[in-house]
């Protein structure tokens, strides 16, 4: 297992001193020149109050035997520095990194959001945006995508993607498409799990990970892969399945750990390099064979009207480049996430089988026959779906934290923090916390209905329902809320639909320690799920 080290694997994320990236990326508005004088200013504390970890003593309780920090994952770490510093407390800087204040304060999550303009500056993927902006500037020129990119050049590829990506419908093409890859993951479930106790394997991670990058491709690459499917993983596929993992692992490494990578050209990073440059290849190879198609049809007198062309087609009619690398972004982002999500929904379903039978009561008014067709008008009518599904984020978290430069000096937790400053808000203690989630140690989806209460009928749904928002905002907020929130929504929706209908699901193992926290949460144990065949 990865181990992240202390909140100074954070700061590396941000070098300050970038020899090989040029120069930082640490753009603010001009509002941020300009001085603070008010009131609630003057009465804050300066910034060299903030409580701060002695880096003498923080460096021996992370790296040596015995010490505090080590064995933890990266959301242990973090809650164990909340113990030791209180809920604001800032890593100083460490080889030219910026120092990186912490907050666990839902009141500062608001004033960092409110206050983030235009274009939010949110650090991380350097080594993503050194691929893009160095190793391969011939190929990109510019064109570097949303996932690393800050500033206007963030800002002008977002205003591109945006009206395809982000409009409910765009996605209504893909229903059927994507309904095909869940009824080949039934059945892969089937050929896999064992004859007598119905579990799938210990690896079952893997046959999650191939349904999301099938779910993604059909979308992304508007091609089915076949990676569920005996007779498929063809070479480009298999190999393609095989880079994306390669690549969250090294990225990881090099983002998170201490690493020399950003004074010169480690053997690592270029590993890194290479792994990028594959799956540029491989993607770049697909968007061809799909240009390709198009130009035939269109040859053929095939005129389809906006409402059927695939997002691909459609990016592709703005800029084959861009089509490119927002494909790549989607298949980068898009698999180990949405397989912890749809994991972590699983696992709660699995543990809550009270839940999981009002779900299927749902899933059977919309899905009458198992292998009935999922429609986006069937789709509109499952609330309690969606709220399974929130429910879930908020008991199993993907990140730890959301990361921000600060937009302009502002007051946080009645400390000055200057603008420029690096800010981690982490959410955990809060997600878990009675005071902004009644009954938080249940899953209780009916927090998230409208006029419902608990299964008790002791709680109603206005004492369940979350007081502040931003406590919980498991797609980020404002302009870089996830660019492939509604796409992630089909997936999981449809996926979490289609095995409901088909199984009863059981986990009857141990869920303790069930995700590990590296750039996001991964799985820990064994996925040995019992899928058990309804009648239709």
């Amino acid at each position: 297992m990865l181990k992240i080290r202390s909140g100074i694997a954070v700061a590396h994320m941000q070098n300050a001193i970038v020899p090989l990236c040029g120069q930082r990326r640490r753009q603010t508005t001009a509002a941020a020149a300009i001085p603070r004088d008010d009131a609630e200013w003057q009465q804050a504390r300066p910034f060299k109050q903030v409580p701060r970890p002695n880096m003498m003593s923080l460096i021996p309780n992370m790296f040596m035997p015995g010490g505090k920090y080590k064995k933890m994952d990266l959301g242990q770490l973090i809650m164990a520095m909340r113990e030791d510093y209180g809920n604001i407390y800032c890593v100083p800087s460490v080889m030219g990194a910026p120092p990186i204040l912490t907050t666990h304060n839902s009141n500062d999550f608001e004033v960092v959001f409110r206050n983030e303009g235009t274009w939010p500056n949110r650090p991380g993927l350097d080594t993503l945006l050194y691929h893009r902006q160095t190793h391969r500037k011939d190929y990109f020129q510019g064109v570097e995508g949303v996932a690393p990119t800050q500033g206007k050049a963030w800002g002008d590829f977002r205003s591109t993607v945006n009206p395809v990506l982000m409009q409910p419908k765009s996605m209504r093409i893909h229903y059927k498409k994507v309904s095909q890859v869940n009824q080949e993951f039934v059945q892969r479930i089937k050929a896999i799990r064992d004859a007598s106790t119905l579990e799938v394997p210990d690896d079952f991670i893997d046959t999650i990970n191939r349904w999301t990058l099938e779910s993604v491709s059909v979308v992304a690459l508007d091609k089915h892969l076949g990676l569920l499917k005996e007779s498929g993983n063809g070479i480009e596929a298999s190999k393609l399945f095989h880079l994306l993992k390669d690549f969250f692992k090294v990225s990881a490494d090099l983002e998170l750990k201490p690493s020399a990578w950003r004074y010169f050209k480690t053997p690592k990073l270029m590993k890194l390099m290479s792994i990028l440059d594959s799956i540029l290849d491989i993607i770049s190879v697909y968007v061809n064979e799909a240009v390709e198609r198009l130009e035939k049809e269109a040859n053929q007198g095939v005129v389809r009207p906006e409402n059927e062309q695939s997002i691909l087609e459609k990016l592709l009619k703005v800029d084959k480049k861009v089509a490119t690398v927002m494909a790549m972004d989607m298949l980068m982002a898009g698999v180990d996430t949405t397989s912890s999500t749809f994991t972590a929904a699983l696992l709660c379903l699995a543990k809550n089988p009270e839940k999981q039978a009002k779900l299927r009561e749902e899933i059977m008014k919309v899905l009458p026959q198992k292998d009935s067709e999922c429609t986006e008008e069937s789709m509109n009518n499952v609330p309690y779906l969606r709220a399974c599904i929130k429910e879930s984020h908020r008991v199993y978290p993907l990140v730890v934290m959301t990361a921000r430069v600060l937009n302009r000096d502002s007051v946080l937790s009645g400390y000055q923090v200057p603008a420029g400053t690096f800010i981690s808000m982490v959410p955990l203690s809060l997600l878990s916390s009675e005071e902004h989630f009644p009954q938080a140690d249940k899953f209780l989806p009916e927090r998230w209905m409208r006029n419902a209460a608990d299964s008790s009928g002791e709680c109603p749904a206005n004492d369940l329902k979350l007081k502040n928002p931003f406590v919980f905002l498991p797609f980020g907020f404002g302009p870089r809320m996830c660019v492939g929130k509604r796409i992630v929504d089909m997936e999981l929706e449809l996926g979490i639909a289609r095995l409901i209908r088909n199984f009863n699901i059981e986990f009857n193992h141990p869920t303790e320690n069930a995700f590990r926290s590296e750039l996001i949460s991964f799985p820990n144990i064994p996925l040995k799920f019992k899928f058990t065949d309804l009648p239709n």
